[in-house]
């Protein structure tokens, strides 16, 4: 059964390490017969989450940036991919602003029900991604029936494009043609 993907790619820069394996993660959906779209956050000028609630009592934002046009996008994809470059042990500040304002989706009726991280990190090991892995585990948490389904720790990834001399394209290829 073909299934509707949306990747998040939240590098703030074009073919970023996490960039690439976003990519190639919907390389591998399209290769397994599912429609992929990838949202890149660096695109949408986001603003902060302000705390204020009004997204409990309508539908979608009242700050006026990009994330209007997703929620809808996001709200009937049947799996949803994250990928960020670990900053400090977390999520980028790009994903995390993203993930706030998914708020509107909280509490409503959602298709997506599988989760996945991509994540590329500087650091050699793998333990470096725990604090992203937690970030996202915790977002998961608050929707009922979505789980973490994978994550890819990419590790080692200090410049620019040091992804394309590793086996991640690879592993999130097949991620991807396996959702």
């Amino acid at each position: 059964m073909s299934k509707k993907v949306v990747i998040v790619s939240s590098s703030p820069r074009k073919d970023g390490n996490s960039d690439i394996l976003a990519q190639e993660f919907a390389r591998g959906a399209r290769d397994a017969g599912h429609c992929a779209e990838i949202i890149n956050v660096r695109d949408m000028q986001l603003k902060f989450c302000t705390g204020c609630m009004s997204c409990m009592k309508r539908d979608g934002c009242i700050l006026d940036d990009g994330m209007n046009a997703v929620y809808g996008t996001i709200r009937d994809a049947d799996a949803l991919v994250f990928a960020s470059p670990v900053y400090y042990y977390a999520v980028s500040g790009q994903l995390k602003t993203f993930l706030d304002r998914l708020n509107p989706l909280y509490g409503r009726k959602n298709n997506f029900k599988d989760v996945y991280l991509l994540s590329a990190s500087a650091e050699d090991d793998e333990t470096a991604m725990d604090g992203s892995v937690k970030d996202i585990q915790g977002w998961t948490d608050c929707f009922d029936g979505v789980k973490l389904a994978g994550v890819l720790r990419g590790t080692g990834l200090e410049a620019r494009g040091d992804v394309k001399d590793t086996d991640f394209p690879e592993k999130a290829y097949n991620m991807g043609k396996n959702v």
